[in-house]
C-alpha cells in the first residue's frame, strides 16, 4: 500500500497563522539565570495588568483581551498562568515582538513568512516552553503549500530527505536547519540554559525532547468560502490538517491513509465539532488546529481565541503530560534499595503537582472546557497520572515497610547490645573499669572476660555512632526539605 496518497482537491486560505512550540528541560538551578538572560535579550515580563501588551505580539489586526483570558481560567488555574510578578511557582511568560520577514524554500516552491513573536516560558519542575508566532502572508494560500511549510519548519533537525532539501533565509543569512534558524537567529543564547540529561543514552538526537524530535504546532486555517469548490469543511481536509500532510517532492497534495472509514472513524475521536460545519477544532498529540470558513469579523475572533485561552490551554495539557512523564521516568530509574533520598524527593515532587497543577476542572466556560478535556484526552493525562498515583502508592508501601525494617533492625541491634553488654559484659569488668583504671589487669584475663571487655566498649561505640548517624540524618534532612522549597517554589 502507498504511503502517500495523491489527491486532487485543492482549497485556498484566506489566513495561516501558526504557532510553533517546542518544549524543553532547564538545567537545574538555571532558571534565574535564564530569566536575567532573556531580560538582556529584551523579553518583556508578560503579566495580565500590562493590557498594553494585548496586541504587542500577534500581528496586525489580532489581540487577546487580559480580561477575558483570566476570567476563562477558574481562579486556582489562573493564579498558575497568570501570576504575579513575586510568584515563582507558576507559568513566568516572557514575550518579544519580531516581525521577521523570511523565506523557507522547499523543493520546487518557496513561501514568504513572518516571525511575528516568541515566547519563552519558565515553569515549575525545571521545564520551558518557547513558542514562535509565524504569520504567512502570501495570498491566495494553497492549504497544501501551507500544510507543507508546517511540517517543514516544525522539524528542528533533519531527519528526511525532504528536510534536507529544505532552507530558511532570513535578510542576509540562509539556514539548512530549522534548529540553527531558531537558536542563532529567533532566540539566540537559549541553548546553553537546555539540560541534555533528558537524552543521555540516545545514539541521534542532540536536543532535550520530550514527546518527540519536532515542535508542536497551534494553527489557524481561514479558507476562502469563494474559493472552495465544495464550501465545506470534508474530513479529507480535517485528518490532513491534523497529520500536516502537505504536497509531494512532486508538488502534488497528498493524504497519508486511503481508507475513507478509518479517515472518518478518526475524525470523529480528535474533531471538536461544535461549530460545524463552518469551523471544526483538530487535536492530536503533534497538533492543535482550527479550520473554519467563517468572514473575516468571526475569523478574527476565533484567532484572538487561539492565540488566548485556547493556547494557554494547550501549555497546560502539554505540561501535565510532560511532568507526569518526567516522573514515570524518575521512578522507573530509582535503584528501590539504595535511592532512598531519592524516593523521599519523588513523594514530594508528586504530592506538589497533584495539589497545585492537576486539577479536573479548570476552565469556567463550557466551550474551552470541552476542547481542554478534548486535548486531556489525546495526550492520555488521566491514564499518566493514574499511573503516577499508583507509584505514588507504591512508595509510601515501600518506604512504609523500609522505614519498620529499618527501625527492627536498629532495635533489635539496640537490644542484643543493651542485654550481652549490660547483663553480661558489665557485669564481668565493670569493677576494673571503676576509677583509675589498672590496665595491667586485662593482661589476667579469661577468654570470657575479653569477650566481656570487648562486648562493653562495642556496644558504647554503636551507640555513639547511631546517635551520630541520626543526627546527621536530620540535619540532611532538613537541608533537603529546605532545597527543595526553594527549588519548586
Amino acid at each position: 500500500m502507498p504511503e502517500l496518497i495523491p489527491i486532487t482537491s485543492e482549497p485556498t486560505l484566506h489566513t495561516a497563522l501558526l504557532q510553533f512550540i517546542f518544549p524543553f528541560s532547564i538545567k537545574d538551578g538555571e532558571d534565574m539565570k535564564l530569566i536575567e538572560h532573556l531580560t538582556q535579550e529584551g523579553f518583556t515580563r508578560f503579566f495580565l495588568d500590562n493590557k498594553e501588551l494585548e496586541d504587542a505580539y500577534y500581528g496586525e489586526g489580532y489581540s487577546v483581551s487580559h480580561e477575558k483570558m483570566e476570567r476563562s481560567y477558574l481562579p486556582f488555574a489562573a493564579h498558575v498562568l497568570f501570576p504575579r510578578e513575586k510568584d515563582k511557582d507558576s507559568f513566568r511568560r516572557f514575550s518579544r515582538a519580531n516581525h521577521l520577514p523570511c523565506r523557507m524554500d522547499m523543493p520546487g516552491q518557496s513561501v514568504h513568512f513572518q516571525v511575528l513573536s516568541t515566547d519563552v516560558f519558565v515553569c515549575p519542575f525545571e521545564l520551558g516552553f518557547l513558542t514562535i508566532r509565524v504569520s504567512i502572508g502570501e495570498k491566495p494560500l494553497p492549504f497544501s503549500t501551507v500544510l507543507e511549510f508546517a511540517d517543514r519548519f516544525r522539524t528542528l533537525e533533519d531527519v528526511s530527505f525532504r528536510d534536507k532539501l529544505t532552507s530558511i533565509h532570513c535578510h542576509d543569512r540562509s539556514f539548512d536547519q530549522v534548529e540553527d534558524f531558531v537558536f542563532r537567529n529567533v532566540v539566540g543564547g537559549l541553548e546553553p540554559f537546555l539540560d541534555p540529561s533528558e537524552i543521555n543514552g540516545a545514539y541521534f538526537e542532540t536536543l532535550p525532547f520530550f514527546v518527540d524530535e519536532r515542535m508542536l504546532v497551534q494553527a489557524f486555517y481561514g479558507f476562502d468560502r469563494q474559493e472552495n469548490k465544495e464550501n465545506e469543511i470534508s474530513v479529507e481536509l480535517l485528518y490532513r490538517a491534523s497529520q500536516l500532510d502537505g504536497m509531494t517532492l512532486g508538488g502534488k497534495p497528498y493524504i497519508s491513509a486511503s481508507d475513507p472509514g478509518y479517515i472518518r472513524d478518526y475524525c470523529g475521536e480528535h474533531c471538536y465539532s461544535r461549530w460545524g460545519p463552518d469551523t471544526y477544532y483538530m487535536t492530536n498529540e503533534q497538533t492543535f488546529c482550527c479550520l473554519s470558513l467563517a468572514e473575516s469579523g468571526v475569523a478574527t475572533q476565533l484567532i484572538n481565541q487561539m492565540y488566548g485561552e485556547y493556547y494557554y490551554g494547550l501549555l497546560l495539557s502539554i505540561f501535565h503530560k510532560i511532568v507526569l512523564l518526567k516522573l514515570a521516568n524518575i521512578h522507573s530509574r530509582l535503584r528501590i534499595n539504595h535511592d532512598v533520598d531519592e524516593i523521599e524527593n519523588l513523594i514530594f515532587m508528586i504530592n506538589k503537582f497533584s495539589a497545585k497543577f492537576y486539577f479536573l476542572e479548570l476552565i469556567s466556560q463550557s466551550q474551552g472546557r470541552e476542547i481542554f478535556f478534548q486535548l486531556r484526552k489525546v495526550y492520555g493525562n488521566d491514564a499518566l497520572f493514574d499511573e503516577v498515583k499508583m507509584t505514588l502508592n507504591d512508595l509510601f508501601q515501600y518506604q512504609e515497610k523500609f522505614q519498620a525494617k529499618r527501625r527492627d533492625t536498629l532495635l533489635m541491634i539496640l537490644t542484643v547490645f543493651t542485654v550481652v553488654s549490660g547483663i553480661y559484659g558489665m557485669n564481668q569488668v565493670i569493677e576494673d573499669l571503676k576509677g583509675k583504671i589498672d590496665w595491667s589487669k586485662m593482661l589476667e584475663y579469661s577468654p570470657f572476660e575479653y569477650l566481656a571487655l570487648f562486648v562493653a566498649f562495642t556496644g558504647i561505640a554503636v551507640s555513639i555512632g547511631l546517635s551520630l548517624k541520626q543526627l546527621w540524618n536530620g540535619i540532611r534532612s532538613r537541608r533537603r526539605k529546605r532545597k527543595r522549597v526553594q527549588g519548586y517554589d
